[in-house]
């Protein structure tokens, strides 16, 4: 679904949309339909989700851009169905069959073949998946017909949990991974694990950082508010996606150093060396600083 061409006036609009992205609708896609209806000068989002997944896709518009990096390295949570016996070229439900088993493992199997799956383990990514291959995305190489030799890479799973099976064909999970996760890769890996084949039927994202499903609106929600003021009802706070880094209340001349990038000297309570902080004057987020034992650097100046 492409966004209407009807220009909008660009406004200043600062903070995150917790979307709940429909099924069948790309990332870039949903993205561009948020900006077009807050008429958003700048957009971005805290992790892709593939067309065929739904649930939580955090987008930031105007200055919480600058802090999509901390969602992005934030914590996931996802529930997904892993359909036994067949293999697929993308890994889900778009791809073609490259492959079919008879075997359909039992839920004591499934149990067992948890422990292997969590922890830091390694896992090769998808060839149709957004990674660059010398510049190139690689599902656009794969779906030129290119083979492609995927490196493995470490990831970290926190929590991978069986939580019901519709039928023997099927296994739903709960998983709870960080940064680099590929679902569709770790459901094919425990359908190989089992002794079988398999391919993700249904992927959603609960959790994306600090932002959860129960937050989220729905894109026919978010249109029918309609215009600006009604849509800001919808806008999550820009510190929102910093809600792990503490916060230290500055003066108005401090804030006002760090607005023009200078450092601020402390004669007390100096966060440690290295430390990361939200500088905030009267509950207004100005900067995000790194300490270094004696000041506080600029990293991030925000214009809210």
């Amino acid at each position: 679904m492409k966004p209407p061409q009807v220009k909008r006036p660009k406004n200043k609009i600062d903070g995150w949309v917790v979307l709940d992205k429909p099924l069948g609708l790309g990332s870039t896609s949903a993205v561009g339909r948020v900006r077009w209806l807050f008429g958003a000068a700048k957009a971005g989002h805290g992790g892709t989700l593939d067309p065929l997944a739904t649930g939580v896709l955090p987008i930031a518009l105007g200055e919480a851009t600058k802090t999509v990096p901390f969602v992005m390295d934030g914590r996931k949570e996802y529930k997904f169905t892993l359909r036994f016996g067949e293999a697929r070229s993308t890994e889900d439900a778009e791809g073609e069959v490259t492959g079919t088993s008879d075997v359909r493992p039992t839920d004591a199997a499934i149990q067992a073949a948890l422990p292997a799956f969590t922890g830091e383990i390694q896992q090769t990514p998808p060839a149709f998946s957004a990674l660059k291959i010398d510049g190139q995305r690689a599902y656009d190489l794969a779906r030129a017909g290119e083979t492609l030799e995927m490196k493995p890479r470490t990831v970290t799973i926190a929590r991978l949990a069986l939580l019901g099976r519709p039928d023997a064909d099927h296994a739903d999970f709960v998983v709870g991974c960080g940064k680099g996760t590929y679902i569709r890769s770790l459901g094919r890996d425990l359908a190989l694990a089992l002794g079988t084949v398999g391919y993700l039927s249904a992927l959603r994202r609960t959790v994306a950082g600090p932002f959860r499903e129960e937050g989220s609106i729905s894109l026919p929600k978010l249109e029918a508010l309609g215009h600006i003021p009604p849509l800001l009802g919808a806008l999550a706070p820009v510190a929102t996606a910093l809600d792990d880094i503490p916060a230290l209340a500055m003066t108005e001349a401090q804030a006002d150093l760090l607005r023009h990038g200078q450092p601020v000297f402390l004669t007390q309570d100096v966060p440690p060396s290295g430390a990361l902080a939200r500088a905030e004057c009267g509950q207004k987020l100005v900067a995000l600083v790194r300490s270094d034992g004696v000041s506080l650097q600029p990293v991030r100046v925000f214009n809210l």
